[in-house]
Parts: C-alpha cells; sequence; structure tokens
C-alpha cells in the first residue's frame, strides 16, 4: 500500500509541474499577445480602445473560432470543466487530448480578442487533459487515472491563484474526489508543484493584486449577512441565465452562437468596456476603490449577461474569473452604499469587494470551503474569516434555496446531455422508419406472389 501511495504522489507531483506549466504557458500567451496589440502595451488595456474596435475585437474572434469550430468534429467541440465533469464522472474514458489543443488555442482566441471568459477554467481542462494522456500511456487503473486528472486540475488551479490549498478542496467539492488518505496526498502533492511553478513564474500574486484587509467592526457583520445574501441571488440569476442559454441555443451551430456572443459583448462594451477579457484589471480598481456606483452597477449586469450568453453557447472560455468580477462589482457597491450612511462601517478599502468575490465563486461553483480556504490564502489574514463565512454559507443558503442543489457546471452538463440525447433519439428513430418500410414492402410483395 505505502509502494502505490508512493507511486501515486509521485505522478501527483510530476502532473502538478506539467499542469503549472502549462497553464503558465497559457497565461503567458495570453499576456504576449495583448502587450503586443493593446494600447501603452498593457495587458487587459481593452478600455483605452476606440468604440468600433471594441465592438469588432469580440465579433470578429468569435467569427474566426466559429468557422474553426465548423470544420472540427462535434466530439473536439466540448472543452472546459463541463467536458472533464462529463468524461471522468460519467464516461469513465481518459480526456481526449486532442480536446485539449481545442481548449488552448481556442481559449487562447476567444480571451485575446476581448469576449467574456476566463483563462482558468481552460487551465483546469488542460491540467487534468495532460494527467489523463499520463495515466493512459503508463497504464494505470481507472480510479487512479481519474485521480491523476483531478490532481491536474488542482495544479491547475494552484498555478493560477497562487491557492494550493483552495485548488485541493476544488477538486474534492467540483470534482467531486472522495476525501480518504490514499487519494488526497497525490492530489494535495500535485497542487504544492504547480502553485511551485505559477510563483517561480508570477511572484506571490499569479492573479491579481489584493490589498490589504481588515473588517473594521464586528457591527458590519449583519451587512455580511445581507451582502451574502445578495450574492446568491445573484449567482442563481447568472446560473439560470447560463442554462437558459445553453438550452435556446442547443440546436445551434457554433457559428450563430459563437457570433452572437461576440455581438452582445461588443454591444454592451460599449456602456462597460471594463467586461472585456479577464476583467482583472477592473477588480484591482474595485478594490481600490476607483470605480463609481454607476460604473460598478454596469460592470455587474453586463458582465452577467456577457457571461451567461458565451458560457451558454460554448464559447471555449470558462466562469469563475467572470464571476469573480461580479462578486467583487457587487461587494464593491454595496461598501459604497454605506460608506456615507451606515454609522459602523470603519472596513478598509476593497474589503466588501474581496468578501463578494469569494462568496459568489462559492455559490455559482457550489463550492462554499474552497471559496473561504482561496480567501484565507489570498490575503493571508485571518481576521477576515468570519465574515467571509457569513457571506459564503447566506450566499449559499439563498442560490439552493432559488434553484436547488445545481452549480453553474452541472446546469451547463445536463444541457449538454439533453443535446445527445436528442441526437440519439433521432438518429434511431430513421434507423426504425427504414427497417419498418422495407418489411411493408416485402409483406406486400409475398401477397402479390401468393395471388
Amino acid at each position: 500500500m505505502d509502494k502505490l501511495l508512493l507511486r501515486i504522489s509521485l505522478l501527483g507531483a510530476i502532473t502538478g509541474l506539467m499542469a503549472g506549466m502549462l497553464v503558465t504557458l497559457f497565461r503567458f500567451s495570453i499576456e504576449r499577445l495583448q502587450i503586443y496589440f493593446l494600447p501603452d502595451g498593457q495587458v487587459g488595456n481593452y478600455e483605452a480602445l476606440p468604440g468600433w474596435l471594441q465592438f469588432l475585437l469580440p465579433v470578429c474572434g468569435a467569427l474566426v473560432l466559429a468557422l474553426i469550430f465548423e470544420r472540427l468534429p462535434s466530439g473536439q467541440q466540448t472543452v472546459g470543466i463541463v467536458h472533464l465533469l462529463d468524461y471522468l464522472r460519467f464516461r469513465k474514458q481518459r480526456l481526449p487530448f486532442s480536446n485539449a489543443l481545442v481548449q488552448f488555442f481556442g481559449g487562447l482566441l476567444v480571451i485575446v480578442s476581448g469576449n467574456s471568459v476566463d483563462r482558468e477554467g481552460p487551465g483546469v481542462h488542460l491540467g487534468a487533459a495532460t494527467a489523463s494522456v499520463l495515466g493512459w500511456k503508463i497504464k494505470l487503473t481507472d480510479d487512479d487515472s481519474y485521480l491523476l486528472a483531478a490532481a491536474g486540475g488542482a495544479g491547475a488551479i494552484a498555478a493560477a491563484f497562487n491557492t494550493p490549498l483552495a485548488g485541493v478542496i476544488f477538486v474534492i467539492e467540483v470534482l467531486r474526489v472522495r476525501y480518504a488518505i490514499n487519494n488526497i496526498v497525490p492530489v494535495i502533492v500535485a497542487s504544492v508543484a504547480g502553485a511551485i511553478i505559477g510563483r517561480i513564474v508570477y511572484g506571490q500574486s499569479p492573479a491579481f493584486d489584493v490589498p490589504a484587509l481588515s473588517i473594521g467592526s464586528l457591527a458590519e457583520l449583519p451587512v455580511m449577512l445581507v451582502m451574502g445574501v445578495f450574492i446568491g441571488v445573484l449567482a442563481a440569476v447568472f446560473i439560470f441565465a447560463v442554462q437558459y442559454t445553453a438550452r435556446q441555443t442547443i440546436s445551434w451551430r457554433p457559428l450563430y452562437g459563437f457570433v452572437l456572443a461576440g455581438v452582445i459583448t461588443g454591444v454592451l462594451a460599449q456602456w462597460s468596456p471594463e467586461i472585456m477579457g479577464l476583467s482583472y484589471d477592473a477588480l484591482s480598481r474595485i478594490f481600490d476603490n476607483d470605480l463609481g456606483l454607476e460604473t460598478l452597477l454596469l460592470l455587474l449586469f453586463a458582465k452577467l449577461a456577457a457571461t451567461a450568453v458565451s458560457i451558454g453557447v460554448r464559447l471555449p472560455g470558462g466562469l469563475i474569473g467572470p464571476s469573480l468580477v461580479m462578486g467583487g462589482a457587487l461587494g464593491g457597491f454595496i461598501e459604497l452604499l454605506i460608506y456615507n450612511w451606515y454609522p459602523y462601517y470603519a472596513g478598509s478599502a476593497g474589503f466588501y469587494a474581496m468578501i463578494g468575490m469569494v462568496a459568489m465563486m462559492g455559490a455559482v461553483l457550489r463550492a462554499p470551503l474552497a471559496a473561504l480556504v482561496a480567501l484565507i490564502e489570498l490575503t493571508g489574514n485571518l481576521n477576515i474569516i468570519l465574515p467571509g463565512m457569513i457571506a459564503v454559507v447566506s450566499g449559499e443558503i439563498a442560490t439552493r434555496a432559488l434553484i436547488g442543489d445545481v452549480s453553474a457546471f452541472t446546469a451547463m452538463l445536463k444541457v449538454q446531455h439533453e443535446r445527445e440525447a436528442r441526437q440519439e433519439v433521432v438518429e434511431p428513430a430513421s434507423v426504425v422508419d427504414e427497417d419498418d418500410t422495407s418489411v411493408k414492402d416485402n409483406a406486400e410483395t409475398g401477397q402479390n406472389n401468393s395471388a
């Protein structure tokens, strides 16, 4: 048993290193391209583009991507965490590496062109797919291959956010890896390895800058409770919008769906250009209270609409980052509201935004513990655990009360299975009709011959 654990742990380390390198390569490629063509060579500086280019860029990016997807077999068009859950939990198969290639280059194109998706969802897919290929090459059992793929996902999250412990909790809550010593040790090893790669390349804060935060008074805790409820409602609306869009476009070709997402993003960018791309630069400005009430409100609803459509039509990007931005925008909005009229407010700038950010992530992913752990790791401040727990739990309860026990990933997975079921029903039906026709013809021929 010890030898088996040592073996799978060593494989976990290799997986974490590969996942970390692949995720950092993906991020590096995005940033290099943005530096090349965005104004002032600044990453994420879509706000400085002229309005006509803010519209054309996501539309043209979506159009090019759609033309590429139109030539791909349908089996290679599914990517991301939904694809990962489908193959590992339901199909019990290794992840096709061809889909990972589609994810890398498709995600690169869709993010750089300013569409409202993230790089973390693709990163989890890339890390898990690399691990799955490794497990297949060395002929691991199905259970060990699943575990190694989950470890790759943990390594990817750790490398992307510099949150190794949250990466471990993520695979337990989202990828549903059963907690056991033999399962969790290789996941921890992979997560540590991924975090090391991320820190070597990007330092201590690989995703975005987090200010020093503190809660000013325990009298602010009721505000945290109310904010958590609003976050839960927002998460429920977002999940419903994603699922509704996916159902309405269930039979659409990529050409129609992708271009629709690009057009909606381009139009909304005329009022809120901060929604374009990852929006992590906007998140940093929210932490510093640099955005006003109107700007935050526009960012919140524009980001929700653009991301819901983009994910619903199955653009090859993720939704973890947008959920962080939406939660941060709502938290920052609430902080600005209570700044002048709530007598007990004494928090630091960005405090509410940070709490709202992780509460929204927990509610959308149905991963409250991963959200809390990420809060601790991102801030390094144990004093904000209590308000964070209140906001995350109240957000989780509100979301579950409104839409039940469903995450954005499981909602999309359900629609995907519905689409596959439709295709399976149509194909056998045509076969049965042909058989019935041939039987009928044979019967008529027999009657004529006997006559």
